[in-house]
């Protein structure tokens, strides 16, 4: 009498089954991990980006307009003017029609950059003399530039702030001059010890002699000559991190009307 086979005891029947079906649902189920940028963060797609952007550019437009009732028409005088040169360019070489999209485009392009400037101007207006009005400067500069925030102050809210760039390393004093130079000298005792030969730059934030400006701040900062590489700049961070961050508290946001206001015109100051 023939035998039936029996399964093997040691695996049970329908197990390849379920184990195919489990090794199915775990790959279906899984989620891709999202693709990350050169800042770590994971990317966002063009479209959202965009979106995003729109919604900064009209934040400020709002803000500015508010403090700036003339926005709207310095915008729309820059708009007809530029537009209206290219069309009369047209206009002599006959041809009209043909560079009415270029008239369109210029024009608009004239637009943004007075918007930019204004809204720039009028955030520069409401921070300047108020604690942390550098820190927000300096945070919002184009570039490689890390920024720490309040790394030595006083109860009377002066502060220094350590910028590592290009350059080597930048330190930022606001408030009283002659606390702040106090401040800034024992601060460059406590790098000159981890950066070596690094070269180290001071500057005092205000209007007297010898002093920047804080609207000229990024500007100043930005046209100090460049002695790292890129490579020097990571390797030294690296040792810095030993000194630590902030120390005392700085205002996030020092625009009136909070930290909405400060991250969306210095986006538009960042594209002007």
């Amino acid at each position: 009498m023939a035998r039936s086979k029996s399964s093997d005891p040691a695996t049970p029947s329908g197990s390849g089954k379920a184990a195919s079906s489990a090794k199915g649902a775990t790959a279906s189920g899984a989620t891709k991990a999202p693709k990350l940028g050169k800042d770590g963060q994971p990317k966002v797609g063009r479209l959202k980006k965009l979106g995003n952007n729109g919604r900064m550019i009209k934040q400020a437009y709002t803000l500015t307009r508010r403090n700036d009732p003339k926005l709207p028409w310095v915008m729309l005088i820059a708009f007809v003017v530029a537009f209206a040169v290219v069309e009369l360019i047209g206009i002599l070489l006959d041809s009209p029609f043909i560079f009415l999209p270029l008239a369109l485009i210029l024009g608009g392009l004239a637009a943004m950059i007075v918007f930019g400037r204004r809204a720039q101007g009028s955030a520069y207006r409401q921070v300047e003399g108020q604690p942390g009005a550098a820190a927000w400067v300096l945070e919002g500069m184009r570039g490689d530039w890390r920024v720490s925030s309040g790394i030595a102050g006083t109860p009377q809210m002066d502060a220094v702030h350590r910028v590592l760039g290009r350059p080597g390393i930048i330190l930022v004093g606001e408030g009283s001059p002659g606390r702040v130079r106090g401040l800034i000298a024992q601060e460059k005792k406590k790098i000159a010890r981890v950066v070596g030969d690094t070269p180290i730059y001071d500057i005092i934030v205000g209007d007297d002699e010898g002093q920047v400006p804080l609207k000229k701040l990024s500007t100043h900062v930005m046209k100090l000559p460049r002695n790292l590489s890129a490579a020097e700049v990571n390797a030294l961070g690296r040792r810095m991190s030993a000194l630590g961050g902030a120390r005392m508290p700085v205002p996030g946001g020092p625009l009136p009307g909070g930290r909405a206001m400060s991250i969306s015109q210095r986006q538009v100051r960042r594209r002007g």
